[in-house]
């Protein structure tokens, strides 16, 4: 009866220990994974419930970078990024809300896309070498040439994401470039580029990303 009453006392201190441990935080956004995927039930109804959204409008987050998915809800929520239903999402969002959102969702897989054929013979070269002679950089310089991103620079992932949804966007980039009403940042560089893009190589670009793996 000692030795069992030694033993239990033992290990005790181990499991009080145990249950005092601090979570794992993201090394990038210090967001709590775990905590993020029980917030992320209303994100899933338009992102899915693991970041992979079945409307191609909507685009995946699973995979994303932490620090990309961190800053995108800061813009949002800022309203340097403007878009109605993510303002009203993110309103009642705080920071840690945010950091733990962003760190649930870098952790899920992606799930993969398929590119057209045609669309391979046109967005490859661009995406890859891009134009020198119109001052076009190479996607693949920022996003990578299998479409990871650069999480350290904040450059999303491509690879996999919905055509629909880059298509979109790249014509967005591409009105404010037109306009000159370029942006801080990133997008600003974004924007500088889709202003040279027609609407094949932008269509061919999007499934072109979409297929990378």
């Amino acid at each position: 009866m000692k030795r069992v009453l030694l033993v239990l006392a033992l290990c005790a201190p181990l499991s009080v220990f145990a249950e005092a441990a601090p979570a794992k935080k993201d090394p990038i956004t210090q967001g709590d994974a775990a905590a993020g995927a029980t917030k992320s039930a209303p994100c899933g109804a338009c992102h899915g419930p693991n970041g992979n959204s079945a409307m191609p409008e909507w685009p995946k987050l699973a995979g994303q970078s932490s620090r990309f998915i961190f800053d995108q809800l800061k813009a949002f929520k800022s309203g340097t990024r403007q878009n109605p239903i993510m303002q009203g999402q993110v309103a009642a969002l705080s920071e840690q809300d945010m950091r733990d959102l962003a760190a649930h969702y870098a952790l899920q897989k992606p799930a993969p896309g398929l590119a057209s054929k045609d669309a391979v013979a046109v967005a490859k070269p661009l995406y890859l070498a891009g134009n020198a002679s119109r001052a076009l950089p190479a996607c693949s310089g920022c996003h990578g040439p299998a479409g990871a991103g650069n999480a350290a620079a904040a450059y999303p992932r491509l690879g996999g994401q919905h055509a629909a949804y880059v298509a979109a966007r790249l014509r967005n980039y591409r009105e404010l470039g037109l306009k000159g009403e370029l942006p801080d940042g990133n997008q600003k560089m974004m924007a500088a580029v889709a202003a040279k893009l027609s609407d094949k190589e932008i269509d061919s670009l999007a499934s072109y990303v979409n297929g990378l793996q």
